[in-house]
Formats: C-alpha cells, structure tokens, sequence
C-alpha cells in the first residue's frame, strides 16, 4: 500500500479547500508576509488566468507564492531565455514560481588557453 502524501498534517483534497487565512498559518514567514501586502498587477492577472481554468498559461511573474489553488496546473515559467514548464504539486506551497525555474547554467570551463598559467610557456603558439 503506497503512503499518502501529507503536507502540514493535510491531505491534498484539504489543502485545496483552504481558505487564505488557514493558509497563512501554515507557511513560512517570508511568503505570509509577502501574501499579506497583497498582489501586483503581475500577480493579479495571472491569478485571474488560474481562477478561469485556462490552459497554457505562461508567466513571466516568477515571485509569486504558490498557493493550494494552483495545485495540479501546468504553467510556464521565463527563466529569461525560454519558458519551463512546471507541473505545480503540494510539495511546492509556499515557494515562489521562480526556484523552480532557474535562470542560470551550471558553468563548466573548458582546458586553460595559451598563457594562462606558467607552464604554458614552454608550448609553441603556432
């Protein structure tokens, strides 16, 4: 028998009948104080995007909270180049939209050039 999946205590039908107000008790400090000031226009329009069920929804909001509402959408995220797209789950409430779209490469360099370092000397540049 596979365990069921609990976030804070709640099941996933109870997480998504969560008002506002029992969802702010139950997240970090940094996202209920960011949902407490309120929502951009950004925000706003992207929120009335999820309330209307329309599919493929692409953003470029990456600081929105995640909220029990979201569960189980498929939004597109800009990380500056292209749009990812992210399958939002219940392990993802109260994290941003952006720490799942990551905007930067893992950087791998390639061997030193000629001069780079001291023993570079004794090669020939032709």
């Amino acid at each position: 028998m596979a365990k069921e999946f609990k976030w804070q205590g709640l099941a996933e039908e109870e997480i998504k009948n969560l008002d506002l107000k029992e969802f702010l008790k139950l997240i970090p400090a940094r996202a209920r104080r960011s949902l407490k000031r309120g929502h951009t226009e950004d925000q706003k329009t992207l929120l009335s995007k999820i309330e209307k069920n329309e599919k493929n929804i692409k953003t470029h909001c990456r600081n929105l909270i995640i909220m029990p509402q979201m569960i189980g959408l498929s939004i597109g995220i800009y990380n500056g180049r292209t749009f990812v797209p992210l399958i939002i789950t219940a392990e993802m409430l109260g994290h941003t939209l952006g720490e799942f779209s990551q905007s930067r490469k893992n950087v791998s360099h390639s061997a030193a050039g000629v001069g780079a370092t001291r023993s570079s000397k004794a090669i020939s540049a032709r």
